[in-house]
Protein backbone atom coordinates (compact mmCIF):
# COMPACT_ATOMS: atom_id res chain seq x y z
CA UNK A 1 0.00 0.00 0.00
CA UNK A 2 1.64 3.42 -1.19
CA UNK A 3 1.74 5.88 2.14
CA UNK A 4 -0.15 9.32 1.16
CA UNK A 5 0.50 12.73 2.65
CA UNK A 6 -2.01 15.79 2.80
CA UNK A 7 -1.70 18.74 0.78
CA UNK A 8 -4.73 21.35 0.84
CA UNK A 9 -7.35 18.78 1.14
CA UNK A 10 -6.13 16.63 -1.31
CA UNK A 11 -4.70 13.67 -0.88
CA UNK A 12 -1.70 12.29 -3.34
CA UNK A 13 0.48 9.92 -3.62
CA UNK A 14 4.20 10.19 -1.72
CA UNK A 15 7.15 10.25 -3.93
CA UNK A 16 8.67 6.43 -3.56
CA UNK A 17 12.12 6.07 -2.95
CA UNK A 18 13.72 3.71 -6.02
CA UNK A 19 15.24 0.72 -4.56
CA UNK A 20 19.31 0.04 -4.71
CA UNK A 21 20.46 -2.80 -6.83
CA UNK A 22 22.07 -4.50 -3.46
CA UNK A 23 18.71 -4.21 -1.88
CA UNK A 24 16.75 -5.58 -4.99
CA UNK A 25 19.26 -8.52 -5.10
CA UNK A 26 18.87 -9.66 -1.58
CA UNK A 27 15.16 -9.83 -2.18
CA UNK A 28 15.91 -11.68 -5.00
CA UNK A 29 18.88 -13.64 -4.51
CA UNK A 30 17.45 -17.19 -5.15
CA UNK A 31 16.23 -15.82 -9.15
CA UNK A 32 19.42 -14.16 -9.39
CA UNK A 33 20.94 -17.30 -8.31
CA UNK A 34 18.48 -19.41 -10.51
CA UNK A 35 20.03 -17.22 -13.70
CA UNK A 36 23.96 -17.45 -12.59
CA UNK A 37 24.58 -20.87 -14.84
CA UNK A 38 22.44 -19.04 -17.86
CA UNK A 39 24.73 -16.00 -17.72
CA UNK A 40 27.58 -18.25 -17.50
CA UNK A 41 27.12 -20.14 -20.24
CA UNK A 42 26.04 -17.09 -22.46
CA UNK A 43 29.78 -15.39 -21.46
CA UNK A 44 31.69 -18.45 -22.31
CA UNK A 45 29.80 -18.81 -25.64
CA UNK A 46 29.24 -15.40 -26.79
CA UNK A 47 31.82 -12.97 -25.21
CA UNK A 48 34.58 -14.65 -24.60
CA UNK A 49 35.17 -15.49 -28.57
CA UNK A 50 34.98 -12.24 -28.62
CA UNK A 51 38.78 -12.48 -27.73
CA UNK A 52 39.14 -13.29 -30.97
CA UNK A 53 38.75 -10.64 -33.02
CA UNK A 54 42.60 -9.63 -32.26
CA UNK A 55 43.26 -11.18 -35.16
CA UNK A 56 41.70 -9.25 -37.15
CA UNK A 57 44.35 -7.11 -36.67
CA UNK A 58 47.43 -9.20 -36.84
CA UNK A 59 48.70 -11.81 -39.91
CA UNK A 60 47.82 -15.02 -38.13
CA UNK A 61 49.55 -18.17 -38.27
CA UNK A 62 48.50 -21.29 -36.34
CA UNK A 63 50.72 -22.84 -33.68
CA UNK A 64 51.58 -19.41 -32.31
CA UNK A 65 49.74 -17.83 -29.40
CA UNK A 66 47.89 -14.74 -29.83
CA UNK A 67 50.56 -12.43 -28.55
CA UNK A 68 53.46 -14.09 -30.99
CA UNK A 69 51.12 -12.72 -34.09
CA UNK A 70 52.18 -9.95 -36.19
CA UNK A 71 50.21 -6.82 -35.84
CA UNK A 72 49.27 -5.45 -39.42
CA UNK A 73 46.51 -2.87 -38.11
CA UNK A 74 43.88 -2.40 -40.39
CA UNK A 75 45.33 -3.97 -43.18
CA UNK A 76 42.49 -6.62 -43.77
CA UNK A 77 39.63 -3.97 -43.17
CA UNK A 78 41.08 -1.97 -46.28
CA UNK A 79 41.60 -5.05 -48.67
CA UNK A 80 38.28 -5.88 -47.16
CA UNK A 81 36.66 -2.59 -48.10
CA UNK A 82 39.10 -2.24 -51.75
CA UNK A 83 38.19 -5.66 -52.96
CA UNK A 84 35.32 -5.63 -55.79
CA UNK A 85 33.71 -8.93 -54.47
CA UNK A 86 32.93 -8.11 -51.67
CA UNK A 87 30.54 -5.15 -52.46
CA UNK A 88 29.02 -8.03 -54.79
CA UNK A 89 28.30 -10.33 -51.90
CA UNK A 90 27.06 -7.55 -49.83
CA UNK A 91 24.47 -6.45 -52.43
CA UNK A 92 23.73 -10.48 -52.73
CA UNK A 93 23.53 -10.71 -48.69
CA UNK A 94 21.30 -7.42 -48.79
CA UNK A 95 18.92 -8.49 -51.19
CA UNK A 96 18.23 -11.34 -49.99
CA UNK A 97 17.61 -9.92 -46.41
CA UNK A 98 15.78 -7.79 -47.10
CA UNK A 99 13.41 -9.93 -49.38
CA UNK A 100 13.39 -12.22 -46.95
CA UNK A 101 12.09 -9.56 -44.40
CA UNK A 102 9.62 -8.29 -45.91
CA UNK A 103 7.92 -11.79 -47.24
CA UNK A 104 8.90 -14.24 -44.80
CA UNK A 105 8.14 -11.81 -41.72
CA UNK A 106 4.59 -10.80 -43.28
CA UNK A 107 3.04 -13.86 -44.27
CA UNK A 108 3.97 -15.93 -41.26
CA UNK A 109 1.40 -12.87 -39.43
CA UNK A 110 -1.07 -13.43 -42.35
CA UNK A 111 -0.69 -16.94 -42.03
CA UNK A 112 -1.66 -17.14 -38.18
CA UNK A 113 -4.39 -14.65 -38.17
CA UNK A 114 -6.01 -16.97 -40.94
CA UNK A 115 -5.53 -20.23 -38.71
CA UNK A 116 -7.19 -18.70 -35.94
CA UNK A 117 -10.30 -17.75 -37.83
CA UNK A 118 -10.55 -21.56 -38.73
CA UNK A 119 -13.35 -23.08 -36.68
CA UNK A 120 -12.78 -26.50 -37.02
CA UNK A 121 -10.24 -27.71 -34.63
CA UNK A 122 -9.13 -30.85 -36.13
CA UNK A 123 -8.76 -29.04 -39.33
CA UNK A 124 -7.14 -26.07 -37.18
CA UNK A 125 -4.38 -28.14 -35.38
CA UNK A 126 -3.71 -30.71 -38.88
CA UNK A 127 -2.81 -27.62 -41.35
CA UNK A 128 -0.77 -26.27 -38.01
CA UNK A 129 1.45 -29.19 -37.47
CA UNK A 130 1.54 -30.15 -41.18
CA UNK A 131 2.96 -26.86 -41.82
CA UNK A 132 5.40 -26.42 -39.34
CA UNK A 133 7.11 -29.75 -40.22
CA UNK A 134 9.20 -28.55 -42.47
CA UNK A 135 11.03 -26.55 -40.27
CA UNK A 136 12.69 -29.93 -38.78
CA UNK A 137 13.97 -31.20 -42.49
CA UNK A 138 17.40 -29.91 -42.97
CA UNK A 139 18.34 -28.00 -45.85
CA UNK A 140 20.77 -30.73 -47.50
CA UNK A 141 16.96 -32.81 -47.96
CA UNK A 142 15.17 -29.30 -48.73
CA UNK A 143 17.47 -28.31 -51.66
CA UNK A 144 17.17 -31.39 -53.06
CA UNK A 145 13.42 -31.09 -53.00
CA UNK A 146 13.67 -27.39 -54.43
CA UNK A 147 16.32 -28.20 -57.52
CA UNK A 148 13.87 -31.72 -58.45
CA UNK A 149 11.12 -29.65 -58.45
CA UNK A 150 12.51 -27.09 -60.66
CA UNK A 151 14.74 -29.69 -62.86
CA UNK A 152 14.08 -29.68 -66.83
CA UNK A 153 14.33 -33.56 -66.38
CA UNK A 154 10.28 -34.14 -65.31
CA UNK A 155 10.67 -31.32 -62.22
CA UNK A 156 6.55 -31.01 -61.21
CA UNK A 157 7.46 -27.01 -61.77
CA UNK A 158 8.40 -27.39 -65.54
CA UNK A 159 5.58 -29.99 -66.55
CA UNK A 160 2.73 -27.92 -64.59
CA UNK A 161 3.64 -25.04 -66.34
CA UNK A 162 3.80 -26.83 -69.67
CA UNK A 163 0.44 -28.35 -69.25
CA UNK A 164 -0.94 -24.95 -68.67
CA UNK A 165 0.74 -24.24 -71.96
CA UNK A 166 2.39 -21.01 -70.55
CA UNK A 167 5.44 -22.46 -71.62
CA UNK A 168 6.76 -24.71 -74.89
CA UNK A 169 10.10 -25.55 -73.07
CA UNK A 170 11.23 -26.19 -70.01
CA UNK A 171 13.05 -23.51 -67.80
CA UNK A 172 16.52 -23.99 -66.27
CA UNK A 173 15.62 -22.10 -62.86
CA UNK A 174 18.44 -23.05 -61.39
CA UNK A 175 21.17 -21.77 -64.34
CA UNK A 176 19.43 -18.01 -64.65
CA UNK A 177 21.03 -15.89 -61.82
CA UNK A 178 17.86 -13.40 -61.72
CA UNK A 179 16.04 -15.88 -60.57
CA UNK A 180 18.59 -17.00 -57.46
CA UNK A 181 16.94 -14.82 -54.87
CA UNK A 182 13.57 -15.70 -55.50
CA UNK A 183 14.24 -19.41 -55.56
CA UNK A 184 15.93 -18.96 -51.97
CA UNK A 185 13.43 -16.81 -50.89
CA UNK A 186 10.16 -18.72 -51.57
CA UNK A 187 12.22 -22.17 -50.63
CA UNK A 188 12.88 -20.37 -46.86
CA UNK A 189 9.26 -19.43 -46.65
CA UNK A 190 7.88 -22.97 -46.99
CA UNK A 191 10.35 -24.16 -44.49
CA UNK A 192 9.74 -21.88 -41.99
CA UNK A 193 6.36 -20.01 -42.38
CA UNK A 194 4.33 -22.63 -39.75
CA UNK A 195 7.01 -22.47 -37.34
CA UNK A 196 7.19 -18.57 -37.29
CA UNK A 197 3.93 -18.30 -37.34
CA UNK A 198 3.57 -20.27 -33.61
CA UNK A 199 4.88 -17.47 -31.74
CA UNK A 200 2.26 -14.81 -33.43
CA UNK A 201 -0.85 -18.13 -32.44
CA UNK A 202 0.43 -18.09 -28.86
CA UNK A 203 -0.01 -14.22 -28.64
CA UNK A 204 -3.65 -14.10 -30.14
CA UNK A 205 -4.34 -17.04 -27.52
CA UNK A 206 -4.05 -14.43 -25.30
CA UNK A 207 -6.20 -12.10 -26.44
CA UNK A 208 -9.62 -11.77 -24.03
CA UNK A 209 -12.15 -13.60 -25.95
CA UNK A 210 -14.54 -10.80 -24.05
CA UNK A 211 -13.22 -8.18 -26.97
CA UNK A 212 -14.49 -10.52 -30.00
CA UNK A 213 -17.89 -11.17 -28.13
CA UNK A 214 -18.23 -7.40 -27.55
CA UNK A 215 -17.58 -6.83 -31.27
CA UNK A 216 -19.97 -9.21 -32.18
CA UNK A 217 -22.64 -7.61 -30.45
CA UNK A 218 -21.47 -4.32 -32.11
CA UNK A 219 -21.98 -5.93 -35.24
CA UNK A 220 -18.36 -6.11 -36.28
CA UNK A 221 -17.34 -8.37 -39.24
CA UNK A 222 -14.55 -11.18 -39.03
CA UNK A 223 -11.86 -8.69 -40.72
CA UNK A 224 -13.42 -5.53 -38.47
CA UNK A 225 -12.16 -7.97 -35.88
CA UNK A 226 -8.79 -8.87 -36.70
CA UNK A 227 -7.91 -5.09 -38.04
CA UNK A 228 -8.98 -3.62 -34.69
CA UNK A 229 -8.51 -6.46 -31.98
CA UNK A 230 -6.47 -8.97 -33.31
CA UNK A 231 -3.47 -6.97 -35.30
CA UNK A 232 -3.47 -4.43 -32.30
CA UNK A 233 -3.25 -7.20 -29.56
CA UNK A 234 -0.08 -8.87 -31.01
CA UNK A 235 1.05 -5.42 -31.93
CA UNK A 236 3.93 -5.32 -29.38
CA UNK A 237 4.84 -9.23 -30.44
CA UNK A 238 5.49 -7.97 -33.76
CA UNK A 239 7.43 -5.22 -33.26
CA UNK A 240 9.74 -7.28 -30.81
CA UNK A 241 10.30 -9.83 -33.32
CA UNK A 242 10.78 -7.24 -35.98
CA UNK A 243 13.72 -5.36 -33.92
CA UNK A 244 15.37 -8.67 -33.96
CA UNK A 245 14.98 -9.53 -37.05
CA UNK A 246 16.56 -5.63 -38.43
CA UNK A 247 19.36 -6.93 -36.06
CA UNK A 248 19.85 -10.07 -38.11
CA UNK A 249 19.79 -8.32 -41.58
CA UNK A 250 23.12 -9.28 -42.62
CA UNK A 251 23.50 -12.55 -40.96
CA UNK A 252 21.71 -14.99 -42.69
CA UNK A 253 24.16 -17.58 -43.03
CA UNK A 254 25.29 -19.59 -46.09
CA UNK A 255 23.36 -22.86 -45.83
CA UNK A 256 20.45 -22.53 -48.54
CA UNK A 257 23.18 -20.56 -50.45
CA UNK A 258 25.58 -22.86 -50.96
CA UNK A 259 23.54 -25.78 -51.56
CA UNK A 260 21.00 -24.15 -53.98
CA UNK A 261 23.82 -22.01 -55.85
CA UNK A 262 26.24 -23.84 -58.21
CA UNK A 263 28.89 -22.19 -60.61
CA UNK A 264 26.56 -20.28 -62.66
CA UNK A 265 24.68 -18.01 -60.38
CA UNK A 266 27.36 -17.59 -57.77
CA UNK A 267 27.54 -13.87 -58.63
CA UNK A 268 24.24 -13.86 -57.00
CA UNK A 269 24.40 -16.89 -54.73
CA UNK A 270 27.68 -15.43 -52.29
CA UNK A 271 26.61 -13.77 -49.23
CA UNK A 272 29.17 -12.40 -46.46
CA UNK A 273 29.09 -15.77 -45.01
CA UNK A 274 30.27 -17.51 -48.01
CA UNK A 275 32.95 -14.91 -49.11
CA UNK A 276 34.36 -15.18 -45.35
CA UNK A 277 34.53 -19.17 -45.99
CA UNK A 278 35.97 -19.31 -49.32
CA UNK A 279 38.45 -16.19 -49.23
CA UNK A 280 38.79 -16.54 -44.91
CA UNK A 281 39.50 -20.22 -44.40
CA UNK A 282 39.43 -21.70 -47.37
CA UNK A 283 42.60 -20.28 -48.69
CA UNK A 284 44.04 -20.06 -45.00
CA UNK A 285 43.47 -16.48 -44.81
CA UNK A 286 42.41 -16.64 -41.17
CA UNK A 287 42.67 -13.03 -40.23
CA UNK A 288 40.80 -11.73 -43.13
CA UNK A 289 38.16 -14.12 -42.63
CA UNK A 290 37.82 -12.83 -39.30
CA UNK A 291 38.27 -9.32 -40.26
CA UNK A 292 34.70 -10.13 -42.48
CA UNK A 293 32.85 -11.84 -39.07
CA UNK A 294 33.68 -8.67 -37.30
CA UNK A 295 32.23 -6.55 -39.82
CA UNK A 296 29.21 -8.59 -39.81
CA UNK A 297 28.93 -8.78 -36.31
CA UNK A 298 29.42 -4.56 -35.92
CA UNK A 299 26.90 -3.65 -38.75
CA UNK A 300 24.71 -5.84 -36.99
CA UNK A 301 24.65 -4.43 -33.33
CA UNK A 302 24.11 -1.23 -34.90
CA UNK A 303 21.27 -2.53 -37.09
CA UNK A 304 19.76 -3.65 -33.69
CA UNK A 305 20.57 -0.32 -31.97
CA UNK A 306 18.80 1.42 -34.63
CA UNK A 307 15.84 -0.29 -35.23
CA UNK A 308 15.27 -0.49 -31.56
CA UNK A 309 15.71 3.23 -30.79
CA UNK A 310 13.14 4.06 -34.13
CA UNK A 311 10.33 1.92 -32.46
CA UNK A 312 11.42 2.85 -29.01
CA UNK A 313 10.33 6.70 -30.24
CA UNK A 314 7.95 5.94 -32.39
CA UNK A 315 6.06 3.12 -31.87
CA UNK A 316 6.95 2.88 -28.04
CA UNK A 317 7.95 -0.84 -28.45
CA UNK A 318 11.87 -1.98 -27.14
CA UNK A 319 13.69 -5.01 -26.78
CA UNK A 320 16.39 -3.15 -24.31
Amino acid sequence: MKAVTKTEGSIQPATKRKKGFWTTFKEQKVLYGMSLPFIIIVFIFSYMPVWGWLMAFQNYRPGRSIFEQKWVGFDHFIALFTDEKFYLVLRNTLAMSFMGLIVGFTIPILFAVLLNELRGSVFKRSVQTISYLPHFVSWVVVAGIVTKMLSTDGGAINQLLMWLGLIDQPIQFMAQGNLFWYIVTAADIWKEMGWSAIIYLAAISGIDQEQFEAAKVDGASRMRQIWHITLPSIAPTIAILLIMSIGHLISIGFEKQFLLGNPLVVDYSEVLDLYALNYGLGMGRFSFGTAIGMFNSIVSIILLLLANGAFKKFAKQSIM
